[in-house]
């Protein structure tokens, strides 16, 4: 954990009072998974997700986000509308552990120096790195699954939101955010082996997708800034 948290500081750029203005703040919802376990349900939380975020405001209209989010993913058959996967039974946990970076647009004007109330939605999008488990079960014992702790995949995040300005200083913001991965492996449905005793099942040709829904609350802080005209 104190490795990923340092990896997070390398994320955030130099922050100063005297430049753009900032916003840093917290994130708390919950997570669900879409692969070939479980539930397909693409809105759906189940498990607990946190994070912390940064922003800086490069002009009323978009902003450079930084953020590290994590959660519990889980998936059971029992619980999926699909008569196959209820008869299957298969079952998984894994732990995800989010780094991401890039671009959230407003569409509606949301300059923070002007205190009146604001309401935008915006879109974010970028680049995730983050950490899970690679799980796999045996051909002979399918129920029993084993895992390969701390391994890495990236992601492409796809977030709508509405945001507002409750005070001077703080913004509460509600968004969904779909994460599509490069991974097919998140529930041990397809590990990168040749091992021929090493179960592979389900969509083979389909990635696997997570899902945070929840709530933000940001600080912000910073000298008033000439807003760059990019």
């Amino acid at each position: 954990m104190k490795k990923i948290f340092n990896l997070l500081l390398c994320f955030f750029p130099l922050i100063t009072l005297n430049a753009q203005i900032n916003e840093i703040g917290v994130f708390l919802g919950g997570s669900n998974f879409v692969g070939d376990v479980g539930k397909t349900t693409y809105i759906a939380p189940e498990k607990l997700a946190f994070g912390v975020l940064y922003k800086w405001n490069r002009s009323p209209r978009h902003s450079w986000r930084f953020s590290y989010t994590q959660s519990n993913i889980s998936g059971n058959d029992v619980k999926s509308d699909e008569t196959g996967r209820n008869q299957r039974g298969y079952r998984f946990d894994n732990d995800i552990k989010e780094l991401s970076a890039g671009l959230e647009f407003n569409f509606f004007d949301f300059n923070l120096h002007d205190y009146h109330t604001k309401v935008t939605p915006y879109v974010f999008t970028g680049l995730n790195l983050f950490v899970f488990d690679n799980l796999y079960r045996y051909t002979s014992s399918p129920n029993v699954i084993y895992a390969q702790k701390n391994r890495s995949s990236v992601a492409i995040p796809i977030i709508l939101g509405v945001k507002s300005n409750i005070s001077p200083r703080f913004i509460l913001a509600a968004e969904v955010g779909a994460r599509y991965t490069f991974t097919d492996n998140i529930d041990g449905s397809n590990p990168n082996t040749s091992n021929p005793n090493i179960m592979k099942f389900g969509n083979l040709n389909n990635n696997d997708w997570y899902i945070f829904s929840g709530m933000t609350l940001t600080y912000t802080f910073g000298k008033k800034p000439c807003y760059c005209a990019y």
